[in-house]
């Protein structure tokens, strides 16, 4: 599957249709992410929205690319670069393809200096939360808007007044805060952020509204069928979840949920242990712990994964040994709680990467193995409600029947968990390691309100030492390397600048609190030429 369009193949084109099927869609929207450290949010808008949105190229993707592709609407996001000193690198035909376009910040500036409008370094720039005064709230992108109302802005350049095209907006330093010219609509602020209160309308207005989009994500009916059909196959029968606490396996468990209602065998979720986050667990707990419909058993595996992982330096091997792991449990705990079926959160995104065939059957390469596919199962029957859904149309179903939203939007962890963050080989000291490192990191974030302004975190415990003191003595201790990126789908990312007194803090935890660490840093490294996960 597609993750990023760069340019238009016939692979591609066979890609795009492939996940049409998929959405039930006919309709496509193109995102050029310019490098905004809200881009990944302005995804989760259209896909709260029900839109089909795939990231574009900016570098790339030329306008013969884009009217191949024939998109419903064109949005171009925000990002560092300054129009009048450093033009990011983009096609401006797209701007004359009379296919609606939503430029955001640089977005609007790139299409207005396309224009032949002035964009120039403010006197007084702009961060943190203005009040935008509408012009006319009638104007579609606008509509059922309150005609003054908070945005988030955040631009050192502005848009001149000019006779070139319409003002829709302005706030006290932006006398051009929104605009329009033909099949051109540009804010100077950004939507995507919940700070932008009603931010959310307005990508409601120019995907239906502007840009005329008929389909949205089938949620409901797809949870209705889903759920049917759960009804139908499993009928009495106890059923087994393995249950992560991420969106997938949550609404995976959500839709067997519904289906039981009034149906007589038990559901019983098995949460596995031992190379997992803290986090994890504190959110299994929570949501699931005490629920009437759900029993929930927490299996410490930590040994059993210690055991496999021994003498596994390669990832790929590493990879093998926890899903070796990962199925014996479920297969014994399946037996012990007498399930006829087993159910996982898996997604054809991971059918996919783990060479699963599209639905024309094609065979495709292996990217990456995922724990959660091609399992032989003894006497069990597997139920996999998701398969036929991408990451973004099961949170939406997932929506539809009521998870909580802290399930749906966590951030994306891969399934063999902590082995993916640990240089070489797995053992008790450096599992032991991770996860507090880990715990201190996450809380931490949480705790200064940074967790939901990134894309994802991490950290790896390295095989390399430097020299501490720590008491009177100089010692051996361990380095950690700490790194959080802004990503829209994880295909590309960039290292996200995180405050300084914020990873001083967090150096002072790890460091104080972990005898074994010696000295943290902090990775800057982009993907590519780096991956997310070193492993």
């Amino acid at each position: 599957m597609l993750d990023t369009l760069k340019r238009v193949s016939e692979e591609a084109l066979q890609e795009i249709e492939e996940e049409k099927k998929i959405r039930k869609t006919d309709e496509i929207f193109l995102l050029f992410a310019m490098g905004s450290q809200f881009d990944h949010l302005i995804k989760q808008s259209l896909e709260k929205s029900g839109v089909f949105c795939m990231v574009s190229d900016p570098k790339s993707v030329t306008a013969e690319d884009v009217r191949k592709i024939a998109p419903k609407g064109i949005i171009l996001s925000g990002g560092p670069a300054s129009v009048h000193t450093d033009p990011p690198p983009f096609d401006d035909r797209i701007f004359d393809l009379d296919i609606p376009v939503l430029g955001i910040c640089l977005g609007f500036q790139m299409w207005a200096k396309h224009l032949g409008a002035s964009v120039v370094s403010a006197a007084k720039r702009e961060f943190n939360i203005h009040a935008l005064s509408i012009t006319d709230v009638t104007e579609e992108l606008f509509y059922g808007c309150e005609h003054v109302t908070p945005v988030l802005q955040s631009h050192g350049d502005i848009i001149e007044p000019n006779h070139i095209f319409r003002v829709l907006a302005s706030t006290d330093n932006s006398p051009v805060a929104a605009g329009r010219y033909k099949n051109l609509w540009g804010v100077q602020f950004h939507p995507e952020v919940t700070e932008t209160i009603q931010g959310g309308q307005m990508f409601e207005n120019f995907c239906f509204r502007i840009c005329g989009a008929k389909d949205r994500y089938p949620a409901e009916k797809e949870a209705e069928r889903k759920i049917a059909e759960l009804r139908e196959k499993v009928g009495d029968e106890n059923v087994l979840v393995a249950l992560s606490g991420g969106s997938d396996s949550s609404t995976a468990i959500y839709l067997l949920k519904e289906a039981k209602k009034g149906r007589k065998g038990k559901i019983k979720a098995i949460y596995i242990k031992g190379v997992d986050r803290p986090d994890d667990e504190a959110y299994v707990k929570e949501y699931f712990g005490s629920r009437d419909w759900v029993e929930l058993k927490i299996v410490d595996a930590t040994e059993d994964f210690l055991v496999a992982l021994k003498g596994k330096l390669v990832m790929k091997e590493k990879r093998r040994a926890m899903k070796g792991i990962y199925h014996d449990i479920l297969q014994r705990e399946a037996k012990l709680f007498g399930a006829k079926f087993i159910m996982q959160g898996t997604l054809y995104t991971d059918i996919s990467e783990t060479g699963g065939g599209y639905q024309s059957g094609a065979t495709k390469a292996v990217i990456k193995e995922h724990h959660n596919v091609n399992h032989d199962w003894d006497d069990l029957v597997e139920l996999t409600p998701l398969a036929d859904c991408v990451k973004d149309g099961g949170r939406n179903i997932g929506r539809s029947i009521g998870v909580p939203e802290d399930l749906l939007t966590r951030h994306p962890f891969p399934g063999p968990g902590l082995v993916v963050r640990i240089d070489g080989e797995v053992n008790a000291q450096s599992l032991a390691i991770a996860r507090e490192v880990d715990r201190i990191y996450i809380e931490e974030l949480r705790r200064w309100n940074l967790y939901y302004t990134v894309w994802q975190v991490g950290a790896v415990v390295t095989n390399t030492t430097t020299t501490c003191t720590k008491g009177d003595d100089a010692v051996k201790g361990i380095v950690i390397i700490i790194w959080a990126v802004w990503s829209v789908n994880g295909f590309t990312a960039q290292a996200a600048e995180l405050p300084n007194d914020f990873l001083k803090h967090v150096d002072r935890r790890i460091t104080n609190e972990i005898r074994e660490v010696g000295a943290t840093a902090y990775r800057l490294t982009g993907k590519p030429p780096s991956t997310i996960e070193i492993g």
